[in-house]
């Protein structure tokens, strides 16, 4: 019998659970991998819900999150766990994604440990390590330990090819986009529990970052009062993130304003549903960047910088940072120059077809066989 490749997959976070539970079903579906999933729960609940949507039970579920934790305590107690499952089950290579906490320090356990390291979603950057913090080092980390890099774009190839990396570069786009095809085709759900009004345009905003806590997301809560006053005919919809920092800045500003709903952290399949029926989102995601123009629906970006800045050069992103005149000005412009809005709309995403996980895979198989 032919030897199989023992390959483990570690994620923590919903973004990451929801980008690497299709390349988790695309290996597992191919005899010559033997597939291990290991999840930090660096997210707990949100994690979770994703696990289920794929159908996906974790072989090693490390439940490393407490609330209040800082970095300090999950980045050991990340490399301390994963090394016991390493040592346990040798893997020949490990999978991480993006630059979460849990990619950046999964990684350096298996670095530690001589296993080979292949990056999904590699060479994203701002070129500044505070921004975003501290998820621009994080990804820094994983690439300069990978062996394997899996770009979404040529501009992450080229920014590895900058930073003097030569080998394991490959173009795939972005798995997200084979997540979200896959939900917005075969599993949208009903909304009626968030009672949206068909008649309004729906404008979506998600904030949760940590740069972003404290003034700058105050900023950003008094900009959407201010349009919602302005415009009669939207609403805004903020799933709002589970974060204290989070929760209590937004809560005391916007709850129990008209035509502003204030829900809890959506699943992922109500949430591409929610995207897909909104007419602007606004965002300090990373994943939203890259998710929503492949819906065909503009997104300004509530951070000064970004480390994708490709649909920003294609057109349907834009970057409109923190300050409230700003956010208020160019989602007017929105909503009042349709030709401003079409030219974002149609602009072409530059994240992939679909298939970044056939690529990753036939990739591994000519790597590793």
């Amino acid at each position: 019998m032919d030897k199989k490749i023992k390959i483990a997959l570690v994620f923590g976070t919903r973004p990451e659970a929801i980008k690497m539970c299709p390349l988790v079903k695309r290996f597992k579906q191919n005899s010559k991998f033997d597939v291990i999933t290991i999840v930090t729960a660096q997210h707990r609940q949100m994690l979770d819900s994703v696990l289920e949507l794929f159908e996906i039970v974790p072989d090693y579920d490390l439940n490393l999150m407490k609330p209040n934790q800082d970095l300090w305590n999950l980045s050991s107690e990340i490399l301390l766990k994963t090394k016991e499952v390493f040592d346990k089950v040798h893997p020949d290579m490990v999978f991480v994604h993006g630059d979460t906490t849990t990619a950046g320090i999964s990684a350096l356990s298996a670095f530690y440990s001589r296993i080979k390291v292949a990056h999904v979603e590699a060479g994203l950057r701002t070129f500044d390590k505070n921004y975003p913090f501290p998820e621009e080092i994080n990804r820094v980390i994983v690439d300069s330990v990978s062996d394997l890099m899996f770009c979404p774009t040529d501009k992450a190839c080229q920014n590895l090819r900058d930073s003097s990396i030569k080998n394991g570069i490959i173009k795939t786009g972005n798995t997200v986009i084979d997540a979200l095809l896959y939900v917005v085709n075969n599993k949208e759900c009903n909304l009626d529990f968030i009672g949206l009004n068909e008649n309004l345009k729906t404008i979506l905003l998600t904030s949760h970052r940590r740069e972003n806590f404290g003034k700058p997301l105050e900023n950003i809560c008094n900009a959407i009062i201010d349009l919602v006053d302005k415009n009669k005919d939207i609403q805004v919809v903020y799933p709002v993130h589970l974060n204290p920092n989070v929760r209590n800045t937004v809560m005391p500003i916007l709850s129990n304003k008209e035509r502003i709903k204030l829900i809890d952290p959506l699943d992922y399949v109500p949430f591409c549903t929610l995207m897909k029926k909104s007419h602007i989102i606004l965002t300090d995601s990373g994943g939203v960047q890259e998710e929503a123009p492949a819906l065909g629906i503009p997104v300004l970006v509530l951070r000064d910088e970004t480390e994708r800045p490709e649909a920003i050069e294609y057109g349907g992103v834009k970057l409109v940072g923190t300050n409230k005149d700003n956010i208020v000005s160019n989602v007017q412009e929105l909503l009042d120059n349709s030709d401003v809005y079409q030219k974002m709309s149609k602009a072409i995403n530059p994240y992939g077809d679909g298939r970044a996980c056939e690529y990753i895979e036939d990739a591994v198989m000519k790597y590793m066989f």
